[in-house]
């Protein structure tokens, strides 16, 4: 089994590039599905953030209201710090979770965890490989304005609450340019993809002459 961490800037595209390994036949592991998972009513991640920041960031049937939570957090360090170490723990632990499943049902697997704030927790070390969806910054502010409805303010306060995707792009295994065509992303995935199923195959023979 390889295991690749992917990441990117805020509005890069990662859930696009995510789908197009699916399509390669890998497994994707989605850290932000983990996290909406972890904090559904009434789970502890839940009633601990409702603790800590109040009942009015829920909607009426108690779900979370991500939006109101966002513009709490995103513009306070300390609020976001502190969120994080509510969900943060009871994510990582759904993923050894699932990652355990997965190499139980298929351990030539190649497994893509999408995980958005990789670098900022410093995660590089879990992955066999890290892969960067890449978009020019001025691009990332044009489409949290257009695709999220935001002011300009809201969107550099979103694009701050991250590090900088030129550093992200420093610290990559393998970086995907989703700039131009989906075409071009695709042929851009499937050579990443194919180069770790090589990786995984010569990790599997040298186990197996370990052995």
């Amino acid at each position: 089994m390889i295991v690749a961490g992917l990441t990117g800037g805020i509005a890069s595209g990662k859930t696009t590039v995510a789908q197009m390994f699916v399509e390669e036949d890998a497994w994707v592991i989605d850290l932000d599905e983990l996290s909406r998972f972890v904090v559904e009513p009434h789970k502890p991640a839940w009633k601990e953030i409702v603790s800590h920041f109040g009942e009015g960031i829920l909607h009426k049937d108690g779900a979370l209201d991500r939006k109101r939570l966002g513009r709490i957090v995103f513009g306070d360090p300390k609020k976001r710090e502190e969120l994080e170490q509510i969900v943060h723990p009871r994510v990582l632990d759904e993923y050894g979770k699932r990652l355990k499943q997965i190499r139980q049902n298929d351990r030539q697997s190649i497994v893509i965890a999408d995980v958005p704030l990789l670098m900022e927790i410093e995660m590089q070390n879990w992955f066999d490989k890290v892969i960067v969806v890449y978009v020019p910054p001025e691009s990332q502010m044009m489409r949290l304005v257009q695709r999220n409805g935001l002011t300009k303010q809201a969107a550099i306060d979103r694009l701050g609450s991250q590090m900088p995707i030129d550093e992200k792009v420093g610290l990559a295994d393998f970086v995907i340019d989703n700039s131009g065509s989906l075409e071009e992303t695709r042929r851009q995935v499937k050579q990443v993809y194919q180069t770790l199923k090589i990786l995984e195959k010569v990790s599997g023979e040298r186990g197996k002459e370990k052995g």
